[in-house]
């Protein structure tokens, strides 16, 4: 009886030992690649920071043209009939329109650095909830197989029930455990629907289309370390480049607002038709706009764009350490996870997977308890998920990296 156990639970083991995680057949393969291109497409969040950069590119030459003239025309009738007709244009001192045109260009500039940060943004979140959507898929296929497994140790265990070599409290806990792992599929399956959801709202499909099993991953390497990163970041970063054209935009206001104590000017000629005596004349006026509320107005003006101009740079230096901050965490994270993912694939799964097997053969001729035995089938699932979800951290942190350094890390 016992050497028929043990040929009962040989596949099984066989089973456990050259498993692993494989789209299902039949299903779509999701390509990262694919995705991405579509999202860049299709992105609503994209097409907003894009036509938000457009349009800030299309203020530069308003504010750089001369206000629209005014045109006049009037009639009088006292003693004679006069009709007048002229036209007033309005100057601002020489430099401000230059000035404001370049104050409009930094935001241009600014708007398409941000619109540069959004895509990157998009498809950083669009990774990692691809990689989120992996890692449930192969946790799945874990669990999947294990409760397969432990449903076929409950069987062997009302086996040696019956023929009176195992205890009843075995099958119980047998029984337990698979609704355990049913319980853990279906909080999976959630978050597998999540997930397509989210998937599904990046690429700008409604949240029900379906999706397919996400493809095979790999540890991609890191190829810079961490100060190479902060220099990339210091010379690419979309966000702190936007920063940096704020800098310039405060510096370009706070110029303008200083040349707003030069006075404008405005400029008039009129014409002027005298039908009683069957004459023409003309007058040509040149009006002054004093900044005689300077005190008030133009100082607080120029106060206003310094300390604007001070925030920026702030921000800009805020920015920076926060991006550093998120640059030595995010790699890391990632050391972290390629250390892991090594120690888990050449040590810890190798010898889980010896210990199930031992377990099992011990099981089989009874010199192994039940207990020992599900206990080491568990501890193989665990370590097996967390191989899975360390590639997984891994890759996302590549994935936040690239977001920020604007390329591949």
């Amino acid at each position: 009886m016992k050497a028929k156990i043990a040929r009962w639970l040989f596949p099984f083991w066989l089973a456990a030992a050259a498993w692993g995680g494989h789209p299902r057949e039949g299903e779509t393969v999701l390509a990262l690649p694919e995705l991405v291109e579509e999202a860049l497409r299709n992105n609503p969040e994209i097409q907003a920071a894009e036509r938000q950069a457009e349009a800030a590119g299309a203020v530069i030459s308003q504010v750089r043209t001369l206000p629209d003239p005014l045109f006049n025309v009037g009639y009088r009738n006292v003693d004679e009939r006069e009709t007048m007709y002229g036209v007033t244009q309005e100057i601002p001192f020489p430099g401000k329109l230059g000035l404001k045109g370049e104050v409009a260009a930094r935001d241009a500039e600014r708007m398409e650095q941000e619109y540069r940060a959004a895509r990157l943004d998009v498809v950083a979140r669009l990774k990692e909830a691809y990689y989120d959507l992996h890692f449930v898929h192969d946790s799945s296929d874990v669990v999947e197989k294990n409760k397969r497994l432990l449903q076929d140790f409950a069987k062997t265990a009302e086996v040696r029930y019956a023929v009176g070599e195992g205890a009843q409290q075995d099958v119980f806990r047998a029984q337990a455990e698979v609704s355990r792992l049913l319980a853990r599929l279906a909080t999976l399956e959630q978050k597998r629907r999540s997930l397509h959801a989210e998937l599904n709202r990046l690429l700008n499909r409604t949240p029900s289309d379906p999706l397919g099993t996400p493809g095979e991953i790999a540890l991609t390497p890191v190829r810079r370390d961490a100060d190479k990163l902060l220099a990339l970041s210091e010379e690419a970063a979309p966000l702190l480049k936007a920063q940096q054209k704020n800098i310039e935009r405060g510096e370009q206001a706070a110029a303008l607002a200083r040349r707003e104590y030069l006075p404008d000017f405005e400029v008039s000629a009129q014409g002027v038709r005298n039908s009683t005596m069957k004459q023409d004349g003309y007058q040509v006026m040149l009006g002054v706009k004093v900044p005689l509320y300077f005190a008030s107005k133009q100082k607080e003006g120029v106060r206003e764009a310094v300390a604007l101009q001070q925030a920026a740079a702030q921000g800009w230096q805020a920015t920076r350490q926060e991006l550093a901050a998120k640059i030595r965490d995010n790699l890391a994270q990632a050391e972290r996870s390629a250390e892991l993912v090594a120690l888990l694939k050449d040590a810890i799964i190798p010898q889980a997977r010896l210990t199930l097997a031992s377990a099992q053969a011990g099981y089989a001729v009874g010199q192994v308890d039940f207990l020992t035995l599900l206990n080491s089938l568990l501890t193989l699932q665990e370590n097996e998920i967390e191989l899975h979800g360390e590639m997984v951290e891994h890759e996302k942190a590549l994935a936040r990296l690239e977001a920020i350094v604007g390329e591949q890390p």
